[in-house]
């Protein structure tokens, strides 16, 4: 084969048709359509986003104390300018599809938006430290809070939680879940921005770990690799896929989870201080202290002692 004759012969060819389709497909990337820049403009905000909650961690040099307030407010300012434009075009783009065009200000809600999210990064740094701190406690293998912070995934994971769930709480669209398949890819963690989630949340090792939209967690929870909080089944009788319905559990506060658990269903709950081993499959509530675990391949599940 002659490459050259290829390229100048039947390369326009294929040219033409993966133009065609590409056109005549999604509006992504042509004039009507959304275009953001690809996927990495937004991931270079999730990374200066990380850097303002862990200066020198998510950095490429150390702050210091004395560069601090400047170190933040000028990434602050970046952020802000950045990620505002981005909110706007995907609040454009979703307004009609939703046919509130006439009935929303984008721009606004866009504003509105950003401001809220950048107002509350206080407050995710609270809940980070939390995070951090179980971690540290409920890990002997953890030597110091900076070997956590720098080489856990569980962290780099909540973290991006908990900056998307702001978004998704004021239906900021496709922009949470870009970031939150990000920190899916770099830590084999998959967190819906959807997903409620408590204070000092802690996922030990984390690979292969799911937590569904609509799942809530209380305090103080624990879960291990190859956990699942999913859905007893995404479509209904008819085959309809289930949306603005509850699909996933509840897990209450001082819970925990072993690895290769399946918690599945919107109406499963995990009482508060119930410890379930690993590799069950669970599609019943389970009551408050319960242990639950497998024996002999059958599922068993004990009660919690009362004196």
């Amino acid at each position: 084969m002659d490459l050259t004759e290829w390229m100048n012969i039947k390369l326009t060819d294929v040219v033409g048709k993966l133009e065609e389709s590409i056109l005549n497909g999604f509006n992504l990337h042509t004039e009507g359509g959304l275009d953001m820049g690809g996927r990495h403009n937004i991931y270079d905000i999730l990374d200066s986003l990380l850097a303002v909650l862990f200066p020198g961690y998510y950095t490429n040099e150390k702050i210091s104390r004395n560069e601090m307030n400047f170190f933040l407010n000028d990434n602050l300012r970046h952020i802000s300018f950045k990620l505002g434009k981005y909110i706007k075009q995907v609040f454009k783009y979703h307004c009609p599809q939703q046919d509130k065009a006439e009935k929303c200000d984008c721009e606004e809600r866009a504003d509105q938006a950003l401001v809220h999210l950048i107002e509350s990064l206080p407050q995710t740094h609270a809940l980070l430290l939390e995070d951090i701190q179980a971690a540290h406690e409920g890990d002997p293998a953890a030597k110091s809070i900076d070997e956590i912070v720098l080489s856990y995934p569980c962290i780099e994971a909540i973290a991006t939680y908990r900056i998307v769930h702001q978004m998704y709480e004021l239906d900021v669209p496709i922009i949470p879940r870009i970031m939150s398949e990000r920190a899916h890819s770099r830590t084999g963690v998959d967190i819906h921005p959807g997903a409620k989630i408590g204070s000092r949340f802690f996922i030990d090792h984390g690979t292969g770990v799911v937590i569904g939209e609509t799942t809530t967690i209380g305090r103080n929870v624990k879960i291990y690799q190859g956990v699942t909080l999913g859905a007893l089944s995404p479509f209904d009788k008819k085959g309809n896929p289930r949306r603005g319905v509850k699909r996933h559990p509840d897990v209450k506060d001082d819970v925990i989870i072993y690895a290769n658990s399946t918690i599945l269903g919107g109406q499963t709950v995990i009482g508060r201080g119930a410890v379930i081993g690993g590799n069950t499959w669970i599609t019943k509530s389970v009551p408050p202290g319960a242990h639950v675990y497998n024996r002999s391949r059958e599922e068993i599940v004990k009660p919690k002692h009362t004196t």
